[in-house]
């Protein structure tokens, strides 16, 4: 089951091959390296314990994590619990399981809509190809979504967001660029009442860390939308490119004291052999990943499950 604001979902059947085809350049390396420190190997030693460490590394586990793992092996062989090496890939599934479960935390429950979200992050995340997806992700649980064009800073963002929106079929209230984004987001909630739409998706600015006139421009929105409605936004969440890995974890630290954010969408999954960085990205803002991007289209938006993404990793 996946879980939405407006409570669950049934899960696709397909979800864990279509996190294995987004993730295909990172479980390539993870599996082959993983199948060449193990194949044909019985006793846990230190050569294998050194080349299970680089394994990890490489697909951006995290040193924390990577060590974490290590010590555990060794505890175990050193209580006789373990001794065969082909034992070690469940041990990794669990405790890759164990760290991402540990950051989960349940969405709010919004019993009369519109369920209100903000989309944060750095210009050239996929911020604004995020918001188009996940409309159209929420259209096809079968419900109905306005797009907030509340990024009247940079040029062309209403214009790309309108395309988005014509590709998926959801109408955008907008304002004229450079208008204030609080009034924007003001229209929105408004029109999202009076049409009775289940969720309002805003864009926002792509903020810098530094940039500390924007950052309280975006609590100001946070501010209007509680105004008109208890606890909105709802959820609010931070684009992360997983691409540049964990150099990203500084700005996105800022975003979590500053704009109050609830969750990660990690994109351009696709493109990184790398993929493990969603390990300590979560694990390093004590936050849960909500959906990964794994390509283009508007449907290459999948749900974050702890256990379907270990086993697309680690499955052969």
């Amino acid at each position: 089951m996946i879980q939405t604001l407006f409570g669950s979902v049934q899960s696709q059947p397909s979800l864990l091959e279509r996190l294995k085809s987004g993730i295909q350049k990172t479980r390539a390396g993870l599996v082959a390296r993983l199948e060449d420190a193990l194949a044909g190997r019985k006793e846990i030693d230190a050569a294998l314990l050194e080349e299970l460490e680089a394994t990890l590394l490489a697909a951006d586990i995290g040193v924390r994590t990577t060590t974490e793992i290590l010590d555990r092996i060794k505890q175990q062989v050193d209580r006789r619990l373990l001794a065969d090496a082909q034992e070690l890939r469940a041990l990794i599934r669990e405790h890759l399981i164990e760290v991402l479960r540990a950051t989960e935390r349940p969405l709010a429950r919004v019993s009369e809509p519109p369920a209100v979200i903000l989309v944060v992050g750095v210009n050239g995340t996929g911020k604004t190809t995020t918001i188009g997806k996940l409309a159209h992700l929420f259209k096809s649980e079968g419900r109905s979504v306005l797009l907030c064009a509340a990024d009247t800073f940079r040029a062309a963002a209403i214009e790309q967001l309108e395309i988005w929106g014509q590709r998926v079929g959801c109408d955008v209230i907008r304002q004229k660029p450079g208008a204030d984004p609080s009034a924007v987001l003001y229209d929105a909630i408004q029109a999202a009442r009076a049409r009775r739409a289940d969720y309002l998706i805003a864009d926002t600015a792509g903020r810098l860390h530094t940039k500390s006139n924007l950052m309280a421009e975006l609590e100001k929105m946070r501010r209007t939308a509680a105004r008109l409605i208890p606890d909105a936004p709802h959820e609010t969440l931070l684009v992360m490119d997983a691409t540049t890995g964990q150099n990203g974890l500084e700005q996105a630290r800022r975003f979590t004291s500053t704009a109050g954010v609830t969750g990660i969408v990690l994109t351009k999954m696709d493109g990184t052999a790398k993929g493990g960085v969603v390990i300590p990205i979560a694990r390093e803002l004590g936050l849960p990943i909500r959906y990964l991007g794994v390509g283009e289209k508007p449907e290459d938006l999948v749900p974050f499950e702890a256990e379907s993404f270990v086993a697309s990793l680690l499955e052969a």
